[in-house]
């Protein structure tokens, strides 16, 4: 916890209104349209939830493709399949992990209506290229950026780069709630559809404004809102998001600077961030020489009390990924980085001394 999130949830008490789109969540909103220059934001149960949120309002339907990395979790694709719409997966690339730009033409179809891309460890994908893609063929463009907090591409905020984006404020991120998400609506004649599918598909909020004289039903939605305590946590957590992201930084550049000499020996890879691209520290992966060098460093880390994890089985290699979505191509690189991929531990407390001397040791067994 940063300082405030206790007082704050007492004031929700004191203020008894739990339900959401109270006051907390109110400044949520500002504080994300404001630090992102995004024309809308509306916080979520979870990203899972803005995810679904993105294939209502875009009108995913039985048989739409969408075009996505097949490296990435499972709500990036289930919030589509729950429409009917059918992922496309494709590779990612070597470098940076995420969603291979060269690849994505070659992937659209008459059936292509989306293209989302995630932004992989808070890193931006190629965001011109993939923005000009989307316009040529009248494609919706969407960012899951629930990795990507702070992080820019430019200089412009990851989130603010496509029609729509979502975040994540679970307890794995760098600016937690627990449980929570936000949508970020960046066309503004979305702004009122947004509200209506977030609140059950009334319009409810436009209610509580004054602008109707009673709420009714007026579209397909759910209860997407969180509750005020969850919005009182994160707004503690958002008021330090600055000092967070320089702290999670700060420990990124201590693992990647003691690792320099293990990945010019040829034992690893480290992460690697393109020019023009500011992350915010939110992982330190590497990639080891061969999946049976990964599962021995995870082994030997766990033996020092050290938790080193892998990341994403790909969609398109589950079980649900090949009985709903389609792969056209060869995935070479997101199979390849899946068995390689171990994952250091990352926040704010972590002795990154203790951390950096067990993977050397084990790295030089």
């Amino acid at each position: 916890m940063t300082g405030n999130e206790l007082d704050y949830i007492a004031q929700v008490h004191r203020n008894a209104k739990f339900a959401g789109d109270g006051p907390f969540t109110k400044r949520c909103h500002e504080w994300l349209e404001q630090h992102l220059s995004v024309p809308q934001a509306l916080l979520t149960h979870s990203c899972t939830a803005a995810l679904e949120m993105t294939a209502l309002l875009t009108e995913i339907g039985p048989g739409d493709e969408v075009i996505m990395p097949s490296f990435s979790f499972v709500s990036t694709a289930n919030a589509f399949v729950l429409r009917g719409g059918v992922p496309v997966f494709v590779d990612v690339r070597p470098d940076t992990l995420n969603i291979n730009e060269d690849l994505i033409e070659t992937a659209i179809t008459a059936k292509t209506k989306a293209i989302v891309v995630v932004h992989y460890a808070g890193v931006a994908c190629e965001m011109d290229r993939i923005h000009a893609i989307a316009r040529k063929y009248g494609l919706w463009l969407i960012e899951d950026a629930a990795h990507a907090i702070l992080s820019r591409y430019r200089g412009k905020a990851l989130g603010s780069l496509s029609d729509l984006a979502c975040l994540s404020f679970h307890e794995t991120k760098n600016i937690i709630a627990g449980e929570g998400g936000a949508l970020l609506v960046n066309r503004h004649e979305w702004r009122v559809r947004a509200e209506i599918i977030r609140e059950k598909g009334t319009d409810r909020s436009q209610f509580f404004r004054g602008q109707v004289d009673k709420y009714s039903w007026r579209a397909v939605g759910s209860s997407f809102l969180p509750g005020e305590l969850t919005a009182s946590f994160l707004l503690a957590q958002m008021e330090q998001a600055e000092s967070i992201t320089r702290k999670r930084l700060d420990i990124w550049q201590q693992y990647h600077e003691a690792l320099l000499p293990e990945e010019s020996i040829g034992t690893v890879r480290r992460p690697v961030v393109p020019e023009g691209c500011e992350h915010n520290g939110h992982m330190y992966y590497l990639i080891a020489s061969s999946a049976r060098h990964q599962k021995r460093l995870i082994q030997g880390m766990l033996e020092r009390g050290i938790q080193a994890v892998t990341h994403y089985v790909p969609l398109h290699q589950s079980e649900a990924g090949q009985r709903f979505g389609k792969c056209p191509d060869p995935l070479p690189h997101t199979e390849d980085v899946a068995k390689r991929l171990l994952r250091l531990p990352l926040w704010i407390g972590v002795n990154t001394a203790a951390v950096i001397d067990a993977i050397k040791q084990v790295l030089r067994v």
